[in-house]
Order: C-alpha cells, then sequence, then structure tokens
C-alpha cells in the first residue's frame, strides 16, 4: 500500500482527500491511499513518520508550512522562492524534500484571469502567511507589482486603514491569502472600501468553501471580476502528484 496525506492542525473541510481519492480511483490505483494527519504540534511528526514507513508523499497545510523544515533533509529550489513548503517528497532512501506548489498553482491560474501584465499592473495582497509568500512570488515572475496588506503591517507593508478609494483605483488586482470568509465562517471577509470597486477590478480569492465567499460576492455585487481558490488548489495537487511520481 502506498500511503499519501495531509498534514495539517485542522482538516475537516480538507480539498487533498476527496481529489486524491478520486484520482486513485479514476486512475485505478487499488493499493493507493490518502489519509488525513492532524497535528497539535510539529514535534508530533516524528512519530507519524514512524507509524507510517510507507508514507509516499504528503501535503502539507497551515501551519506546518514553515514549521516541518527542521525534519526535511533538503529544500527544492521552489521552496527556497517562497520560503514554504505545501508538498514533501519521499526519496528512496526515506529522506524528506521540502517543495512548493501553491505558487506554481495560484500563477497557472491567475494568467487566463488576469489580462493585465508587466508596467502598469498592480496589486494588493490581503495576508501574511506561507500562502501570500507563494502569490509574492507568483507575481514577481509575472512581472506584476504588488504590496502586503496586514492587519499588524511591518515595515513596507499597509494596514487595511491605508486601503482608501484612490490606492484601490491604482490597483486593479485583489488578492485574499487569508482565511477570512472560509466556512464556516462566511460571514467575513477583509475590510476593504468595497464602493470604490469598479468593473476594472479583478479579485481572487484562494478560498475555495465556500465558492463564491463574502469577499467575492461583495466584488461581484460591483462590477469586478472574481476568481475562487479551487483551480488553483487543483493545479497544485497535480504539481505535487508530478513530484511524487517523478512526472
Amino acid at each position: 500500500m502506498r500511503i499519501f496525506g495531509l498534514i495539517g492542525r485542522s482538516l475537516i473541510h480538507s480539498f487533498s482527500q476527496a481529489y486524491f481519492s478520486q484520482k486513485f480511483s479514476q486512475l485505478q490505483l487499488a493499493d493507493y491511499s490518502y489519509k488525513l494527519f492532524e497535528l497539535a504540534d510539529a514535534s508530533e511528526f516524528p512519530q507519524l513518520l514512524a507509524r507510517y514507513p510507507n508514507l509516499a508523499g504528503l501535503n502539507v497545510t497551515i501551519p506546518y508550512k514553515e514549521q516541518l523544515w527542521p525534519y526535511l533533509a533538503e529544500l527544492a529550489p521552489s521552496a527556497k522562492l517562497v520560503g514554504a513548503v505545501n508538498v514533501i517528497e519521499v526519496r528512496a532512501d526515506g529522506s524528506l524534500v521540502g517543495h512548493n506548489t501553491d505558487y506554481v498553482g495560484f500563477r497557472e491560474a491567475l494568467r487566463p484571469f488576469y489580462p493585465h501584465r508587466g508596467g502598469a499592473a498592480r496589486a494588493l495582497v490581503l495576508g501574511t502567511g506561507g500562502a501570500a509568500k507563494a502569490v509574492g512570488v507568483a507575481l514577481q515572475e509575472l512581472d506584476i507589482a504588488y504590496q502586503v496588506v496586514s492587519r499588524q503591517p511591518a515595515a513596507g507593508q499597509l494596514s487595511y486603514e491605508e486601503l482608501t478609494p484612490p490606492l484601490l483605483a491604482d490597483n486593479s488586482l485583489i488578492i485574499n491569502t487569508s482565511p477570512l470568509g472560509t466556512y464556516p465562517k462566511v460571514d467575513e471577509c477583509p475590510p476593504l472600501p468595497y464602493a470604490a470597486l469598479t468593473d476594472r477590478h479583478y479579485l481572487f480569492d484562494l478560498v475555495y468553501n465556500p465558492s463564491e465567499t463574502l469577499f467575492l460576492q461583495r466584488g461581484r455585487a460591483a462590477g469586478a471580476q472574481i476568481k475562487n481558490g479551487s483551480e488553483m488548489l487543483e493545479l497544485q495537487a497535480e504539481a505535487a502528484w508530478a513530484i511524487w511520481n517523478q512526472l
């Protein structure tokens, strides 16, 4: 049995298990299994590895995208570039290599959605976690200038209070990387001046459950183009599958 799985703290609404279980079924891989591994702390990771010596590959979600680094033998260039790990490759000798496919998934999902690149293209990235780092790398590769927005901004970042209508007018792409609006707290959304949005704005939410968050609903009501995180998740999952199978 080849076992794959997802590591996180709360995995009740996991996308990965359903996605990969369906994939295994479609490919008629009866000896493949995908499990959810909820860890209260990153220090439990070695015990998990001991319990499942036949692990073939892992996905990693919050809050462990940076906390599992000490247990990895190597970081792939993608993980070094982003500064976060969301995929772990298990080599034949049992050593672990950290990768990042989040930024690839976001980059490729964004390409057909947001046509403006280079020069005047400007974006606001809401949130500062591992997903925000992946988004930042993708934006750099697409030559889209961006600023990070945080409730507790560090140097060079913006606060939500600074998001004035003129600032929104100068940033046509707004990306929510925070968990605000995720089920079951669907009545939450980033505190933006939504009335300042227009049909020239593009709102991308990494959240996929619900399919249309309050952030996206309010953007659509203002005439903005909207997109959720479903395609990004599928693209990053396929990139993980390619890593695990050396495709």
